[in-house]
């Protein structure tokens, strides 16, 4: 490729679709295995290989997940597309992916106009091909400018290919005839590849389209298999040609075209899954057969190998000018969310992510001039009315000489092309002989491994519920080693404690047995002193006793000798008294042994002598008290 081929090339655009969990997926609660980061255009997809989960992920130019809605992938992806259509590009979209997982809806999905709305809106679930077609007209409409449209829908079945446009009014003799023989793919002489006898519609507006893409769809080879209800059959695909009038500065007119390819691809399926038998398994067979055409193809081309194998298939020949060629395209991988798909969405991205690599080289299609479309229009004309004429007349061969020379060469070389292909087939009907003989001892090494897989299944089962039982005994077992292990802890804590505290109590106790001996010497020494105190208390007590008795017989003595006494002093006072002389001076001497016994003696002195007395006395008191003491009172009156 040349420098300025690769700074044209540009890579094929892939989106990523996950449709949403079907009911039946979310009545057997199916685990999900996709997961869609829409920002960062990301597909996320978890595996378990050896016990172990592992995510592989996908990077893609846009992400839809199963929540993006119709008009949300038409808005993101779409509309530039359906623009460059507009500007001269011829552009493909086509879903890919395994059957079941929405490419029919994407594309198609509701195509009848809404019947309510004054400008016949869409659907929401209106597909990318009607919103594509009322795009075109609308753009066509505001433009304000000559145009033409016209559109061809055929169907790829089993490597056949079938108009779904062909007129309704031929008589069924003709209708079953024509559908009996398959149209002819024959090269253009341009690198590109073009349907002989394929009808082209010239449409006006969307509702003829609308209306001749309900009656080609309803023509579509669609069966219930066990992966989807309506599962379609066939590839099909559907062209949209515009030629727009301009005109230049200098007043000349040209002409503008665009196409657009609008494809949707049967989807692959695992036989065994889908329930597909006899008829139908030969169909996904030759469906599989042309995926993996399309899957080697991408592959040679992003490998830049020196041979792609577009001639494998008549998918892939269809598809020639859209991988690796002039056109720009956009393919559109659809995927299921479940676990029960995870090997085909594995394969849809892998197939997908791949593809973001390959290189187209689109160019503006060449804009004609009006009188030079016309003067190729009338050429075709009298090609037609040649073959006619020939064919009217029975001139030779019926058809004029130089197409018949075309078609005798391109008859030549299919028949040589026809002995290689019986070369090959005799080749691959022994391989498939061989095959349907492993295939045998496949399905009896398959009916095995189901009784071997029941009997895992329920070993497993035992084993799950042991494992859960386990389980349950093994976190009871840790519970109780941590209530243990807890209990330990605070055991040792606590012997801890009292290890400190035995420490400290023995030092105490230590301390205590010193005090304790102390206090017993004290004791002794209290006890000695106390004998050595007693036997003084004993004696000082008998040496009391003795001197008390002395001290009482003393002073029962001196108190009959104190009674004696006074009473003679009351006598001499009575004398006096009665004597009634006059004494100025009175000398009383009392004996007294104690003070107490003085004190008496006094009171009654001076009541006697002075109480009766009116004249002035004087008198002298000399108390001689027991002991030899001796007091001396004067006390004048």
């Amino acid at each position: 490729m040349s420098r300025v081929d690769k700074e044209k090339s540009v890579n094929v655009q892939v989106l990523l679709r996950c449709r949403p969990f079907s009911d039946d997926e979310l009545r057997s609660n199916a685990p999900q295995v996709v997961t869609c980061n829409d920002y960062q255009r990301e597909v996320a997809v978890t595996q378990t290989i050896a016990g172990k989960q592992i995510d592989r992920v996908f990077t893609f130019d846009k992400v839809f997940g199963p929540t993006a809605r119709q008009r949300d992938l038409y808005d993101q992806a779409i509309i530039p597309i359906v623009n460059e259509v507009l500007e001269g590009f011829n552009c493909t979209i086509f879903a890919y992916g395994q059957t079941g997982t929405g490419k029919t809806y994407t594309m198609e999905g509701e195509c009848r106009r809404a019947k309510s709305g004054p400008e016949g809106q869409l659907p929401s679930d209106a597909g990318v091909i009607p919103r594509a077609v009322k795009q075109i007209f609308d753009t066509l409409e505001r433009q304000n400018t000559e145009y033409s449209v016209k559109v061809t829908f055929l169907e790829l079945y089993n490597e056949e290919i079938t108009d779904l446009l062909a007129p309704e009014e031929i008589s069924k003799v003709a209708l079953e005839e024509r559908q009996k023989k398959p149209l002819p793919l024959m090269e253009d002489g341009k690198g590109g590849v073009l349907v002989r006898g394929l009808e082209e519609e010239i449409v006006t507006n969307c509702s003829e389209i609308f209306s001749l893409l309900e009656r080609g769809s309803a023509k579509r080879r669609t069966a219930e298999t066990l992966l989807n209800k309506q599962s379609s059959r066939s590839h099909s695909l559907f062209s949209i040609t515009i030629h727009i009038k301009e005109a230049t500065p200098e007043g000349e007119e040209l002409i503008k075209c665009g196409k657009l390819n609008l494809v949707d691809l049967a989807g692959s399926e695992n036989i065994c899954r889908s329930g597909a038998r006899e008829g139908r398994a030969r169909e996904a067979g030759e469906i599989n057969k042309s995926l993996l055409t399309l899957g080697r193809v991408i592959t040679a081309l992003v490998e830049h190998l020196g041979h792609v194998p577009y001639r494998d298939s008549k998918l892939t020949r269809l598809l020639r000018d859209s991988l690796g060629g002039r056109t720009k395209t956009c393919i559109i991988a659809t995927v299921s969310p479940s676990v029960h798909c995870l090997e085909e969405t594995l394969s849809t991205l892998d197939y997908a992510h791949r593809a973001k690599s390959i290189k187209n080289r689109p160019e503006v299609n060449q804009k004609m001039m009006k009188s030079t479309l016309i003067k190729d229009l009338y050429g075709e004309i009298d090609r037609l009315k040649a073959e006619v004429y020939a064919a009217r007349e029975k001139v030779g061969v019926y058809i004029p000489k130089d197409r018949y020379q075309m078609e005798e060469n391109e008859r030549k070389a299919m028949a040589d092309q026809i002995e290689q292909m019986t070369a090959s087939l005799e080749t691959n009907q022994k391989q498939i002989t061989d095959l349907q003989e492993k295939y045998d001892s496949e399905l009896q090494h398959s009916a095995d491994l189901s009784k071997k897989l029941e009997a895992t299944e329920k070993c497993l089962d035992h084993t799950s519920n042991l494992l859960s039982t386990t389980k349950e005994d093994l976190k009871q077992a840790h519970y109780n080693l941590k209530e243990k292990e807890f209990i330990i802890s605070e055991q040792k804590k606590a012997e801890n404690a009292l290890a400190h505290q035995a420490c400290v109590l023995r030092s105490e106790l230590e301390k205590s047995s010193r005090d304790n001996a102390s206090l017993h010497s004290k004791i002794a020494r209290g006890d000695k002193l106390s004998a050595a105190n007693r036997s003084v208390v004993n004696s000082f007590q008998a040496d009391l006793a003795s001197k008390l008795d002395i001290l009482s017989s003393t002073l029962t003595a001196s108190i009959d000798q104190q009674n004696k006494h006074l009473k003679a002093v009351e006598v001499l006072c009575q004398s006096c008294v009665d004597s009634h002389d006059t004494v100025h001076i009175y000398t009383i001497i009392v004996w007294a042994h104690t003070p107490c016994c003085m004190l008496f003696i006094l009171g009654l002195t001076f009541e006697g002598y002075i109480g009766d007395k009116e004249e002035d006395l004087s008198f002298e008191v000399v108390i001689y008290v027991a002991h030899g003491s001796f007091s001396k009172y004067c006390a004048p009156t």
